[in-house]
């Protein structure tokens, strides 16, 4: 599943479809997407893992799920697009393997940016209360919390608890207030770590422990598991560096 700053990408690539008037639509989507016909295209946003294309009076939602993917002037061969969308001089944008939903009004009614680690709303004081307030909660789930970190994925998430030292069955209630301050800075500055390193097309020679087995910190293997908390998301940790805190 593409994580917040894949998103923040995509919009940077597609930012080019601003003011510009849909000529064609296709695509299986079983929504209404006919209505797009002939629309101008009047910003192009990203909350967590949400795309968002804006219109006059409402908005398209893209989520590309787990294996959703994209093109830009090309086509996936032999795969139907879920929504194809034509511009002048040729130019497209086609979308796969997605969930295609319209917001109808003003994306702030239905978004709260500041939950968006991505976004310059972000509000840190506003994560540190919430999680104070779920003291039973596993940072491992938190961290998957879109209402708490919308954008955070699970390589984020298996990173971050790698890069502050805790194991990602620790309590949010048990972790001392610093390591908690850490939590929630982390996961911001990793989220702008992975963006720098996606662009520079090296996200995986920098990743620690995601789909890794040893420590890079102390040498020692790593801890796998395939299914862990309420998210049932593979965890890869150092039971070596990484504290468990109950």
């Amino acid at each position: 599943m593409p994580e917040g700053p894949s998103l923040v990408l995509l919009r940077e690539d597609t930012e080019r479809f601003v003011g510009r008037r849909v000529m064609r639509v296709e695509g299986n989507s079983t929504q209404d997407i006919q209505r797009l016909r002939g629309r101008t295209v009047r910003a192009i946003r990203t909350w967590g893992k949400h795309y968002l294309i804006q219109f006059d009076g409402f908005a398209l939602r893209i989520h590309l799920l787990m294996f959703g993917s994209y093109r830009i002037n090309e086509r996936k061969p032999n795969k139907a697009a879920r929504l194809s969308l034509g511009f002048s001089k040729g130019e497209e944008l086609n979308l796969y393997a997605c969930s295609v939903r319209f917001l109808e009004g003003d994306l702030d009614e239905h978004y709260d940016w500041s939950v968006d680690v991505m976004a310059d709303a972000w509000d840190a004081k506003q994560a540190r209360r919430t999680l104070r307030a779920q003291p039973d909660t596993l940072v491992a789930d938190v961290l998957l919390d879109q209402d708490v970190f919308a954008g955070v994925g699970n390589i984020i998430k298996n990173e971050v608890l790698h890069r502050i030292r805790v194991q990602p069955e620790s309590t949010l209630g048990a972790l001392p207030p610093r390591k908690l301050g850490e939590l929630v800075t982390q996961a911001r500055e990793y989220s702008f770590d992975f963006l720098a390193w996606k662009r520079e097309y090296v996200l995986k020679k920098n990743w620690q422990v995601h789909a890794k087995r040893i420590c890079p910190r102390d040498g020692t293997p790593l801890s796998f598991r395939k299914s862990l908390g309420v998210a049932e998301r593979r965890a890869f940790y150092c039971e070596t560096c990484q504290r468990l805190y109950r």
